[in-house]
């Protein structure tokens, strides 16, 4: 310690009562001294101060012992201790040593600050972790309630009115969503309620409420309310907009801009739902969530037939997806690519892929995803020439998607099968199929213009005048309505 300057516990006692505004006798009289001149001594070093007494009157002030530490820390970087050089030719000069002393300073400042940053980042995630953990428990009290008395907790208690509440009764719409549209809307409507009394500062109400208005579009969509889902999400964006301010790192910030895109897809939008998956992807951060985004971003370029597109997305999905390991993920990268392959003719290319998609199904077990590995074999076996090993193939996809009741999938192998049976002129056997598909016009969700065409090709076929040609075409009509026809009403006529 310098004899020229006080001593640094000194120092520090000094600062912090000072910090708070407090005159030397205020500050002698919260920590408790009779006489103001005792802390001034304490100041100057006319009476010793250990650190452990120091710490003490740092803790009446309101501070705590990291606060002392970063002060001591401080003071010894502005003004170091002599360093103590051994006899050198290399020795260093003062000018030398300041400048060290300057770039330690700099060096340790910098540092504080990526680590408070840390430290700060550390403690939110453990705090969120929480309000999620909790969110859990309070969903589990909710669940079995009436859509009223849901709510009415919510309104007399608040605990209930939490925003990892909100993010969790969001998650419930969104994974509902696909088997009770009516549920899914409920809950977001919910989510809302919730949204609407959470606590906080109003950028953080704004940020919240747009997330549930963003969901409660979503919600919209699955049922079909589109221009319903259009005021949503245009609330959603209103709000986002307003809640500058607000952290941001709380919230997937991406997860709107996603949920948005699949409704411009529903309303075939492309082009703007192909903007808003970038914009998803931007805020994603990468990895696994910006491989779902990439996925979703090669279904939309196949809807609009870009095919090439399509598998450029792939290659950027593919080194984030083999990365993860994901079985899922990785059967999707690569079916969907040899898909594409075939569409674009490409079939030895789609046929190198073909051992590797149907390990995966194999290993995951999923009779849909290996009844579909059999439909591409049966393609790629078409496309290469190898009808006698298409035909069987195609029989059995056939036969087990009419069986589980899926009239799009049925239809289309109906006709990839009547193509080879009419190159080889077994016009009966067309004849039979057409028959076999009576079924179809019957069926939920399947648009006017799919069933006009199917249609044309069963009155062909029952003459036996179907043609290759006629089938190739059905098949365009059939896929283009429903990539593009709007959902086919519960009580539309079939056609004549």
């Amino acid at each position: 310690m310098k004899d020229d300057k006080p001593p640094r516990f000194g120092l520090a006692l000094g600062y912090f009562y000072r910090k708070l505004g407090l005159q030397i006798k205020e500050a002698a009289a919260r920590l408790g001294f009779t006489d103001w001149t005792t802390l001034r001594k304490m100041e100057q070093g006319d009476i010793k101060l250990s650190r452990e007494n120091l710490g003490l009157k740092i803790d009446v002030l309101g501070f705590f012992e990291e606060d002392v530490d970063a002060f001591l820390l401080g003071d010894e970087l502005v003004d170091p201790e002599p360093l103590v050089q051994p006899a050198s030719p290399v020795a260093l000069t003062d000018e030398e040593l300041r400048r060290i002393g300057r770039a330690a300073s700099a060096a340790a400042v910098a540092t504080a600050e990526y680590t408070r940053l840390e430290l700060a980042r550390w403690k939110k995630a453990l705090k969120a972790a929480a309000a999620h953990a909790e969110a859990e428990e309070l969903w589990k009290t909710l669940k079995p309630l009436s859509p009223t008395d849901r709510r009415d907790l919510v309104t007399v208690f608040p605990h209930f009115r939490s925003w990892a509440l909100v993010v969790k009764v969001c998650k419930e719409s969104v994974r509902l969503a696909a088997h009770d549209a009516a549920v899914a809307v409920e809950l977001a409507k919910f989510a809302l309620y919730i949204a609407e009394r959470c606590p906080g500062e109003e950028c953080w109400q704004a940020r919240i409420q747009a997330e549930a208005w963003g969901f409660l579009g979503n919600a919209w969509r699955v049922s079909n309310e589109l221009d319903r889902a259009d005021e949503a999400f245009a609330r959603s964006k209103q709000l986002l907009a307003a809640s500058a301010g607000a952290d941001e790192h709380l919230l997937d910030a991406s997860r709107l801009f996603d949920l948005e895109a699949s409704h411009r897809r529903d309303q075939h939008r492309f082009p703007e739902a192909l903007a808003l998956l970038d914009k998803a992807r931007d805020a994603s951060g990468g990895g696994l969530a910006a491989a779902r985004l990439l996925l979703q971003k090669e279904f939309i370029l196949c809807l609009m037939e870009d095919y090439e597109g399509a598998l450029e997305a792939l290659r950027e999905a593919a080194p984030l997806i083999e990365s993860s390991g994901d079985p899922e993920l990785l059967f999707a990268l690569r079916f969907n690519t040899a898909d594409c392959l075939c569409r674009l003719e490409r079939y030895p290319a789609a046929a190198r892929l073909l051992p590797k998609v149907r390990e995966l199904a194999l290993t995951q077990g999923h009779s849909l995803h290996l009844l579909r590995v059999l439909w591409l074999s049966s393609k790629i076996d078409a496309g290469e020439g190898r009808r006698e090993k298409a035909i069987p193939a195609l029989e059995q996809v056939q036969r087990d998607f009419t069986v589980r009741g899926l009239p799009y999938d049925a239809a289309l192998a109906s006709l990839d099968l009547a193509i080879l049976w009419l190159e080889q002129g077994r016009n009966a056997e067309v004849r039979t199929l057409a028959l076999g598909m009576a079924w179809i016009f019957s069926a939920q969700g399947i648009q006017k213009q799919a069933l006009v065409a199917l249609k044309i090709f069963c009155d062909a076929a029952q003459r036996e005048e179907a043609t290759v040609e006629l089938t190739r075409q059905v098949i365009a009509d059939i896929e283009k309505a429903r990539r593009t026809g709007p959902p086919r009403p519960a009580t539309s006529e079939l056609p004549e």
